[in-house]
């Protein structure tokens, strides 16, 4: 365990996030304009996190967020349940017209050289309306937790919500918690609450109570407001341009020790190189790659994510936890929705090398 991170060895929660639940309708294949049907699948980049460390890794986990209570604040809630993962909700009542509601995200899969097509209605989000205060931060934490992690997309939703991760960090940091943050910057979100500028101020904010970074070069150069590689790397899989930027990062927030991503060229909607790059310490590490047949693409960035902190969390080597996470990230998106159904035998298994034979 050769880094920086003061993890703590037990905890009522081996780990908690701090988002916003939405559910996905996901026709598959189908356009949503020519769909019939869809299945529903429940998400959130933080939550996802939190239900794959879980289901998958046996940890112990927890969500704070916003419920509603109407049937759609009844389903997700039983996602939330089925994946062991404990909530702390901030309750919400349906007025049975307008809201608030649960954001939906509607999202097709595409096939071959037709990519996926994603939307969203995040029109009066429960979510979004969170606030300081909302959340009892020191009887949470007085239990016991051991890593808190949080997003940009829950920074962006409205103008309250970055000051409840930020008194939420604190909180962490005060009781001994390593704290993470995934950037997930969001043009589109930012540019409704403030635009670029206010990002950079607001994400600035609360990268100062942040051990551990995700995100790829875009995200830290749009979300830190830091320059970035002039050129474009000669590969998506180039590890160059991401690790180049670590100096500029650290340059703007010396206190952070690790900064993550993932690592994909798409050569079609289900076929893609995938791999996966952590910074810790100043040491670099880089997984194997891989070509993915891939069933749905949504979460894979969670997958990894979850996989890397899990190793972290286990006390493996950063290269054991990157290649952890690669490995989980990759089974994925072979399987439906957003959320894990990998076991963690699988993901140790292809982590050493492991091959799709069938298991008898």
């Amino acid at each position: 365990m050769n880094h920086s991170l003061n993890i703590k060895k037990e905890g009522a929660l081996d780990f908690l996030s701090l988002g916003a639940l939405v559910h996905r309708l996901d026709p598959g294949i189908i356009p949503f304009r020519k769909a019939s049907h869809c299945d529903i699948h429940v998400s959130g980049g933080e939550f996802n996190v939190s239900a794959n460390l879980s289901d998958c890794f046996r940890l112990k986990t927890g969500v704070a967020t916003a419920m509603v209570d109407y049937p759609i604040g009844d389903l997700i809630a039983e996602r939330v349940r089925a994946m062991g993962v404990k909530p702390f909700y901030k309750a919400f009542k349906h007025d049975g017209v307008h809201g608030p509601n649960m954001a939906t995200v509607y999202s097709d899969r595409g096939q071959g050289v037709r990519a996926p097509v994603v939307f969203y209605n995040r029109c009066n989000e429960a979510a979004a309306q969170l606030k300081s205060g909302d959340f009892n931060w020191k009887e949470i934490f007085s239990q016991g937790v051991r890593w808190f992690h949080s997003g940009g997309i829950f920074a962006a939703l409205s103008t309250t919500t970055a000051d409840v991760i930020i008194e939420a960090m604190q909180a962490a940091k005060e009781a001994g918690a390593v704290t993470s943050f995934d950037l997930n910057y969001r043009a589109k979100l930012w540019n409704i609450v403030g635009g670029h500028e206010r990002a950079v101020a607001v994400l600035d904010k609360i990268v100062k109570n942040v051990d551990i970074l995700v995100g790829n070069e875009e995200d830290l150069q749009l979300g830190l407001g830091i320059p970035g590689p002039s050129a474009e790397s000669k590969s998506k899989l180039d590890p160059s341009a991401f690790f180049s930027m670590m100096g500029n990062v650290t340059k703007k927030h010396p206190h952070i020790k690790v900064v993550a991503t993932t690592l994909r060229e798409v050569h079609s909607t289900n076929r893609h190189s995938w791999g996966a790059v952590a910074w810790v310490d100043g040491q670099t590490y880089t997984s194997p790659t891989c070509e993915l047949d891939v069933v749905d693409r949504v979460g894979g960035g969670d997958g990894y994510a979850a996989g890397f902190f899990y190793g972290l969390l286990n006390g493996e080597s950063p290269q054991e936890a990157v290649n952890l996470g690669w490995a989980h990230g990759a089974l994925l998106t072979t399987f439906p929705g957003d959320t894990t159904m990998a076991t963690v035998d699988q993901v140790r298994a292809f982590a050493k090398g492991g091959s799709a034979r069938i298991q008898r």
